[in-house]
């Protein structure tokens, strides 16, 4: 198949890492041809949507990983699955490229769906879930917040499109901070606040579980580093081996028809406990680190999806 990557610069990915490039070495070994550009790269001319994209090869040496070709227009209703993988913000741009990808897809199958991705962001779809989730709130006003810190006392805020462990803060019982850190906030940005009850079991990991078109197909656990309530791996948290509780296959079971249903082929749930608090639908991570602690490769079932799919 011919195969278009839409995403940030693959220059500077880690190779050990990052699952846009596992995806793209996977799909070399399965004989795909594969096309490189990023979400400025992308246009709507007159009737078509086309990238400006390089020919790309890939391959496992640090330093050496990646050749690409001269830039060409690349026609993406010509091109059979086009990768939506670049990271967030959850910006007007980001929505813009969603938009564009739509008049394409299904024809040129886009993973994961634009059309949910747009309407599916990380920590709005959870909102379908209630009975799964810790005790939310999204929102912009700030006596609506202070009243869920006063129920709740020990929260945790954050951005609603934040992503990458960006700008989340704990206040527990004792914090005076709110209302500064509303004001930081409400001073830069339009968009509300989401605010959920701190879980302490975040200590003891907060679990990625990476399901493959609804389908778990295993976890890793993310550790914080010491000293602190963020687990995410691009602020510190340390990667660990975990199977998958009775828990973890009870909320896949409750989402995973949803996640297939929209065309929401590689996903990756966090879970914290019992609770699940994001559903990844934009560029999710971790099959690296998977395939390292169980062997299993997820990429190689993420593409057994996709060219079911395309057959």
């Amino acid at each position: 198949m011919k195969v278009a990557f839409q995403m940030d610069p693959i220059q500077g990915v880690d190779i050990n890492a990052d699952s846009t490039f596992r995806l793209a070495e996977e799909a070399k070994l399965r004989g795909h041809e594969l096309w490189y550009y990023g979400p400025d790269q992308l246009s709507y001319r007159e009737g078509r949507v086309v990238a400006r994209a390089q020919p790309m090869q890939v391959r496992r040496i640090k330093g050496d990983h990646v050749t690409l070709g001269e830039k060409q227009d690349l026609d993406l209703a010509d091109v059979d699955v086009v990768w939506l993988r670049q990271d967030p913000p959850f910006d007007m741009h980001y929505i813009t490229t969603t938009h564009l990808l739509d008049r394409v897809h299904p024809k040129t199958l886009v993973v994961n769906d634009p059309f949910w991705v747009r309407n599916c962001p990380e920590k709005l779809l959870v909102l379908d879930f209630p009975e799964l989730m810790p005790p939310t709130t999204v929102a912009r006003d700030i006596e609506t917040i202070r009243e869920f810190k006063a129920k709740h006392g020990d929260i945790i805020l954050k951005p609603l499109y934040g992503n990458g462990g960006a700008g989340v803060f704990r206040l527990d019982e004792n914090d005076r901070n709110l209302s500064s850190l509303y004001e930081l906030f409400t001073g830069f940005t339009r968009e509300p606040l989401i605010v959920q009850k701190y879980l302490p079991a975040v200590t003891k990991g907060d679990k990625r579980v990476i399901l493959v078109d609804g389908e778990p197909v295993g976890a890793i656990n993310r550790v914080p580093a010491a000293g602190e309530t963020r687990s995410n791996m691009h602020v510190g948290g340390r990667p660990e081996k975990v199977g998958l509780t009775e828990r973890d296959r009870e909320i896949c079971a409750t989402i995973g028809p949803v996640l297939r249903e929209k065309g929401q082929v590689f996903v990756g749930i966090d879970v914290i406990g019992d609770h699940l608090t994001e559903i990844n639908v934009t560029s999710p991570t971790g099959i690296q680190e998977l395939e390292r602690f169980d062997g299993t490769n997820a990429a190689a079932l993420i593409w057994e999806a996709i060219e079911a799919k395309r057959a």
